[in-house]
């Protein structure tokens, strides 16, 4: 992803910065997306977009990227500043499972700890892309029109 740092905050209802994402929102239980809301966008948002990726998991692809992509989310209009619990709304990517949904957390056993990156990106542009676009693709397309950034981490370890 680009460099766009920005003061905008991501958080959700159901953990805390740094803290334990609960069973309920994994491949464990529900799998259902967090709730999650966003405050302080940059001037001239005109879209958002949300991305959760696990840099720990053992996967390298042919194309050189690492981790696991669970959800790609866009079409977003400036005016929404949160997703509910469980949201279908807006436009899926496909994710690392092949499906255009959220799919939680799912670390193989016993490895330990992993790091989900959720992502809020604030875009400069409403275009709209088309559905199921995977992370990169959508970044390729995306890219120039991102004016800031920023993550909220979550943590989930499979026992």
């Amino acid at each position: 992803m680009p460099f766009a740092p920005s003061t905008m905050t991501l958080t959700s209802a159901a953990f805390d910065n740094g803290g334990a994402i609960p069973k309920r929102h994994t491949q464990e239980a529900d799998d259902i997306s967090p709730a999650l809301s966003w405050r302080n966008p940059p001037d001239g948002t005109k879209a958002f977009a949300i991305v959760c990726h696990d840099p720990d998991a053992p996967l390298v692809s042919a194309n050189g990227t690492y981790g696991y992509v669970h959800w790609v989310l866009y079409n977003i209009p400036a005016s929404v500043s949160e997703l509910a619990e469980g949201s279908d709304k807006h436009t899926a990517g496909t994710n690392d499972t092949g499906t255009q949904a959220y799919s939680g957390p799912m670390p193989p056993e016993g490895h330990g700890v992993h790091h989900y990156y959720f992502w809020v990106l604030a875009l400069d542009s409403d275009k709209t892309f088309d559905a199921g676009l995977t992370l990169w693709d959508f970044l390729a397309q995306a890219e120039p029109h991102i004016l800031g950034m920023n993550r909220l981490l979550g943590t989930y370890e499979r026992r």
